[in-house]
């Protein structure tokens, strides 16, 4: 698959090249060229030098064909008008934007775009929330068997109970990532839009499990 990233320091390059080493197409994009010296020189995917947010400098990258981007540069602004721009004029699926100050992050969660404030910020994060899930598991137990995974969950599913996702699915909901903070759900919780869904799963099912949740909800009597 095709990666876009916007940004070419710590958490950028370290990003490019994790996507890589698991066989993608990548292309990072960074206003200064000195940055991409930190992909280093076995890196073989696209460096391009202009605006991340800029439409043209984003063609350039591949947008057209992203199945994801990142905008993961040093500035707040950048990194949420460019998520903006590759979600709501590229319709780009999966984005996910840097944000510095948690108190925006937890505005642009709000519009639908996966934010996570820099003290919590790892490369790894942002891959989770790039990849499909099968790629990409949060923790997986000593024995192999049971993955924790973020799962992408249609809106069809908004207004039900966690409880009829585990029913549906034979899944356990771990824990809810709603507004940028952890929760452990009760019996009652009912899935909102835009919350982040942690499952425990066997980990040959995963992908039977993002099949079931992509869909429609089955009818409640």
């Amino acid at each position: 698959m095709h990666f876009v990233i916007m940004g070419c320091g710590r958490v950028g390059a370290s990003l490019a090249r994790s996507l890589e080493r698991l066989g993608h197409d990548v292309a990072v994009v960074d206003q200064d060229p000195i940055a991409f010296r930190r992909l280093g020189s076995e890196f073989n995917g696209r460096r391009i030098a202009g605006v991340g947010f800029d439409r043209d400098t984003l063609e350039q990258a591949g947008i057209t064909q992203a199945y994801a981007f990142a905008a993961v540069s040093s500035g707040d602004n950048s990194n949420i008008l460019a998520a903006r721009v590759a979600r709501e004029t590229f319709g780009v699926e999966h984005v996910v934007a840097r944000i510095y100050d948690p108190d925006r992050a937890q505005v642009y969660q709000r519009l639908g775009i996966p934010t996570v404030a820099t003290v919590r910020w790892t490369a790894d994060q942002v891959l989770r929330r790039m990849l499909p899930q099968g790629q990409a598991s949060e923790m997986t137990d000593a024995s192999g068997r049971l993955v924790v995974a973020e799962i992408q969950i249609s809106s069809a599913w908004v207004g039900r109970r966690l409880t009829a996702i585990e029913e549906a699915t034979g899944a356990r909901v771990a824990y809810i990532t709603r507004l940028g903070e952890g929760v452990l759900p009760g019996p009652d919780t009912v899935h909102q839009e835009d919350d982040l869904v942690h499952l425990v799963i066997r980990k040959e099912y995963v992908h039977d499990v993002e099949r079931i949740l992509d869909g429609q909800p089955p009818q409640e009597d």
